[in-house]
Protein backbone atom coordinates (compact mmCIF):
# COMPACT_ATOMS: atom_id res chain seq x y z
CA UNK A 1 0.00 0.00 0.00
CA UNK A 2 1.59 3.45 -0.99
CA UNK A 3 1.59 6.28 1.28
CA UNK A 4 0.91 9.66 -0.95
CA UNK A 5 1.86 13.08 1.03
CA UNK A 6 -0.84 15.51 0.46
CA UNK A 7 -0.16 18.86 0.23
CA UNK A 8 -3.21 22.10 0.38
CA UNK A 9 -2.07 25.50 -1.01
CA UNK A 10 -4.14 29.00 -0.14
CA UNK A 11 -2.84 32.16 -0.74
CA UNK A 12 0.49 31.11 -1.37
CA UNK A 13 0.88 28.84 1.77
CA UNK A 14 0.76 25.00 2.34
CA UNK A 15 -2.73 25.17 4.74
CA UNK A 16 -3.54 22.97 7.48
CA UNK A 17 -6.65 21.65 6.01
CA UNK A 18 -9.47 20.07 8.74
CA UNK A 19 -12.93 19.32 8.21
CA UNK A 20 -13.67 20.61 4.86
CA UNK A 21 -13.74 24.32 6.47
CA UNK A 22 -12.15 25.61 3.98
CA UNK A 23 -12.71 29.26 4.90
CA UNK A 24 -10.52 28.67 8.39
CA UNK A 25 -7.78 27.26 7.32
CA UNK A 26 -4.22 28.05 8.46
CA UNK A 27 -1.09 28.15 7.13
CA UNK A 28 0.92 24.80 8.08
CA UNK A 29 2.89 23.83 11.62
CA UNK A 30 4.90 21.18 10.80
CA UNK A 31 7.23 19.49 13.05
CA UNK A 32 8.98 18.90 9.81
CA UNK A 33 9.92 22.50 8.70
CA UNK A 34 9.03 25.82 10.23
CA UNK A 35 7.81 26.79 6.94
CA UNK A 36 4.93 27.34 4.92
CA UNK A 37 6.18 27.86 1.52
CA UNK A 38 5.50 24.89 -1.21
CA UNK A 39 9.08 24.25 -2.10
CA UNK A 40 9.97 24.13 1.47
CA UNK A 41 7.18 21.88 2.40
CA UNK A 42 7.93 19.33 -0.58
CA UNK A 43 11.54 19.55 0.57
CA UNK A 44 11.11 17.99 3.86
CA UNK A 45 8.63 15.58 2.90
CA UNK A 46 11.34 14.23 0.50
CA UNK A 47 13.79 14.07 3.18
CA UNK A 48 11.13 12.02 5.40
CA UNK A 49 10.65 9.35 2.76
CA UNK A 50 11.75 8.79 -0.80
CA UNK A 51 8.11 9.58 -2.19
CA UNK A 52 7.12 8.16 -5.30
CA UNK A 53 4.23 10.82 -5.89
CA UNK A 54 2.86 13.83 -4.04
CA UNK A 55 -0.75 14.47 -4.18
CA UNK A 56 -1.34 18.70 -4.55
CA UNK A 57 -4.76 20.51 -4.16
CA UNK A 58 -4.73 24.38 -4.97
CA UNK A 59 -7.83 25.40 -3.12
CA UNK A 60 -7.76 29.01 -4.96
CA UNK A 61 -8.36 27.18 -7.86
CA UNK A 62 -11.05 25.03 -6.74
CA UNK A 63 -12.64 28.16 -4.98
CA UNK A 64 -11.96 30.18 -8.25
CA UNK A 65 -9.63 32.64 -6.41
CA UNK A 66 -6.61 32.48 -9.13
CA UNK A 67 -3.98 29.40 -8.83
CA UNK A 68 -0.77 28.23 -7.77
CA UNK A 69 0.50 27.52 -11.31
CA UNK A 70 4.36 28.87 -10.56
CA UNK A 71 4.56 27.35 -7.25
CA UNK A 72 3.81 23.85 -9.14
CA UNK A 73 6.13 24.16 -11.92
CA UNK A 74 8.80 25.36 -9.43
CA UNK A 75 7.90 21.79 -7.71
CA UNK A 76 8.03 20.09 -10.78
CA UNK A 77 11.42 21.49 -12.25
CA UNK A 78 12.90 20.73 -8.37
CA UNK A 79 11.85 17.28 -8.49
CA UNK A 80 11.08 15.85 -12.35
CA UNK A 81 11.01 12.48 -11.19
CA UNK A 82 7.82 12.66 -8.46
CA UNK A 83 4.44 12.45 -10.20
CA UNK A 84 2.07 15.09 -8.83
CA UNK A 85 -1.35 14.16 -8.42
CA UNK A 86 -3.25 17.58 -8.90
CA UNK A 87 -6.83 18.56 -7.41
CA UNK A 88 -7.25 22.12 -9.46
CA UNK A 89 -11.16 22.23 -9.44
CA UNK A 90 -11.91 21.16 -13.02
CA UNK A 91 -15.09 21.06 -14.13
CA UNK A 92 -14.88 20.66 -17.66
CA UNK A 93 -12.44 20.69 -20.53
CA UNK A 94 -12.27 24.44 -20.64
CA UNK A 95 -10.27 24.15 -17.25
CA UNK A 96 -7.57 22.04 -18.83
CA UNK A 97 -6.02 24.88 -20.33
CA UNK A 98 -4.61 26.46 -17.37
CA UNK A 99 -2.41 23.25 -16.95
CA UNK A 100 -0.98 22.39 -20.46
CA UNK A 101 2.28 23.94 -18.92
CA UNK A 102 2.88 21.58 -16.30
CA UNK A 103 3.01 17.52 -16.32
CA UNK A 104 0.40 16.44 -13.70
CA UNK A 105 -2.11 13.90 -13.06
CA UNK A 106 -5.13 15.70 -12.92
CA UNK A 107 -7.82 14.54 -10.20
CA UNK A 108 -11.12 15.29 -10.70
CA UNK A 109 -13.23 15.90 -7.77
CA UNK A 110 -17.21 15.03 -7.92
CA UNK A 111 -17.72 18.01 -6.04
CA UNK A 112 -17.16 19.90 -9.28
CA UNK A 113 -18.58 17.87 -11.93
CA UNK A 114 -22.21 18.80 -12.92
CA UNK A 115 -23.00 16.04 -15.01
CA UNK A 116 -21.65 12.57 -16.42
CA UNK A 117 -21.23 14.10 -20.01
CA UNK A 118 -18.65 16.89 -18.67
CA UNK A 119 -16.67 14.08 -17.02
CA UNK A 120 -16.57 12.06 -19.89
CA UNK A 121 -15.26 14.60 -21.93
CA UNK A 122 -12.76 15.52 -19.48
CA UNK A 123 -11.46 12.01 -19.86
CA UNK A 124 -11.79 11.91 -23.31
CA UNK A 125 -9.73 14.88 -23.21
CA UNK A 126 -6.69 13.11 -20.96
CA UNK A 127 -7.08 10.03 -22.95
CA UNK A 128 -7.94 8.63 -19.15
CA UNK A 129 -5.22 9.49 -17.78
CA UNK A 130 -6.57 10.95 -14.48
CA UNK A 131 -8.04 10.20 -10.92
CA UNK A 132 -11.49 10.47 -9.98
CA UNK A 133 -12.34 11.51 -6.31
CA UNK A 134 -16.05 10.99 -4.90
CA UNK A 135 -16.53 13.68 -2.40
CA UNK A 136 -18.24 13.21 0.60
CA UNK A 137 -19.39 15.13 3.92
CA UNK A 138 -21.00 15.18 6.32
CA UNK A 139 -24.34 15.48 4.52
CA UNK A 140 -23.06 12.61 1.57
CA UNK A 141 -21.90 12.55 -1.64
CA UNK A 142 -21.06 15.67 -3.39
CA UNK A 143 -21.42 16.30 -7.25
CA UNK A 144 -23.37 14.65 -9.97
CA UNK A 145 -25.08 11.30 -8.03
CA UNK A 146 -24.46 9.11 -11.24
CA UNK A 147 -20.66 9.49 -10.27
CA UNK A 148 -21.34 7.51 -7.35
CA UNK A 149 -23.18 4.40 -8.16
CA UNK A 150 -22.21 4.31 -12.18
CA UNK A 151 -19.20 2.75 -12.09
CA UNK A 152 -18.70 2.92 -15.85
CA UNK A 153 -17.92 6.42 -15.75
CA UNK A 154 -14.90 5.16 -13.02
CA UNK A 155 -11.20 5.68 -14.00
CA UNK A 156 -8.79 2.96 -13.16
CA UNK A 157 -8.33 5.05 -9.94
CA UNK A 158 -10.48 6.34 -7.16
CA UNK A 159 -10.09 8.59 -4.11
CA UNK A 160 -12.50 8.12 -1.67
CA UNK A 161 -12.32 11.73 0.02
CA UNK A 162 -13.97 12.22 2.85
CA UNK A 163 -13.70 16.15 3.68
CA UNK A 164 -15.80 15.62 7.49
CA UNK A 165 -12.69 13.41 8.35
CA UNK A 166 -9.48 15.32 6.61
CA UNK A 167 -7.07 16.70 9.88
CA UNK A 168 -9.59 15.39 12.16
CA UNK A 169 -8.96 12.39 14.58
CA UNK A 170 -11.98 10.26 13.47
CA UNK A 171 -9.94 7.53 11.74
CA UNK A 172 -10.44 6.34 7.86
CA UNK A 173 -14.19 6.66 7.03
CA UNK A 174 -14.18 2.79 6.53
CA UNK A 175 -17.39 2.31 5.92
CA UNK A 176 -17.46 4.62 2.67
CA UNK A 177 -14.37 3.03 1.98
CA UNK A 178 -16.04 -1.07 1.77
CA UNK A 179 -18.88 0.32 -0.15
CA UNK A 180 -16.49 1.61 -2.81
CA UNK A 181 -14.44 -1.15 -2.83
CA UNK A 182 -17.13 -3.94 -3.29
CA UNK A 183 -18.40 -1.78 -6.61
CA UNK A 184 -14.95 -0.98 -8.01
CA UNK A 185 -13.82 -4.51 -8.84
CA UNK A 186 -10.37 -4.16 -10.32
CA UNK A 187 -10.02 -0.52 -9.82
CA UNK A 188 -7.65 0.60 -7.18
CA UNK A 189 -8.99 2.38 -4.66
CA UNK A 190 -7.43 5.27 -2.32
CA UNK A 191 -8.11 6.58 0.63
CA UNK A 192 -8.16 10.66 2.10
CA UNK A 193 -9.17 11.72 5.00
CA UNK A 194 -8.63 10.97 8.74
CA UNK A 195 -5.10 8.60 8.82
CA UNK A 196 -3.86 9.00 12.37
CA UNK A 197 -1.08 6.61 13.00
CA UNK A 198 0.48 3.08 11.90
CA UNK A 199 -2.60 1.45 13.50
CA UNK A 200 -4.99 2.79 10.61
CA UNK A 201 -2.59 2.15 7.82
CA UNK A 202 -2.89 -1.31 8.87
CA UNK A 203 -6.62 -1.00 8.84
CA UNK A 204 -6.66 -0.16 5.32
CA UNK A 205 -3.69 -2.47 4.55
CA UNK A 206 -6.80 -5.00 5.51
CA UNK A 207 -9.30 -3.65 3.27
CA UNK A 208 -6.60 -3.87 -0.14
CA UNK A 209 -6.84 -0.05 -0.33
CA UNK A 210 -3.81 1.15 -3.34
CA UNK A 211 -3.31 3.67 -1.05
CA UNK A 212 -3.75 6.26 1.57
CA UNK A 213 -3.26 10.16 0.87
CA UNK A 214 -2.09 11.67 3.82
CA UNK A 215 -1.08 15.01 5.54
CA UNK A 216 -1.58 15.18 8.95
CA UNK A 217 0.08 11.88 10.54
CA UNK A 218 3.03 12.97 8.70
CA UNK A 219 3.35 16.51 9.89
CA UNK A 220 3.24 15.67 13.26
CA UNK A 221 5.50 12.28 12.63
CA UNK A 222 2.78 9.50 13.92
CA UNK A 223 3.73 7.21 10.83
CA UNK A 224 6.95 5.35 11.34
CA UNK A 225 9.05 4.88 8.29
Amino acid sequence: MEIIPVIDLMHGHVVHARLGQRQHYQPIQSLLCCSSAPIDVVNALLELYPFKRIYIADLDAITGQGNHLPSILHIQRQYPHIEIWLDAGIKNIDALATWQTVNVTHVVGSENIASTHDLSEISQKLEGNLVLSLDFNQAGFLGCADLQTNTEYWPDKIIVMTLSHVGSQLGADIERLQTVISRANSLAVYAAGGVRNNDDIGTLQGLNVAGALVATALHNKKLSL
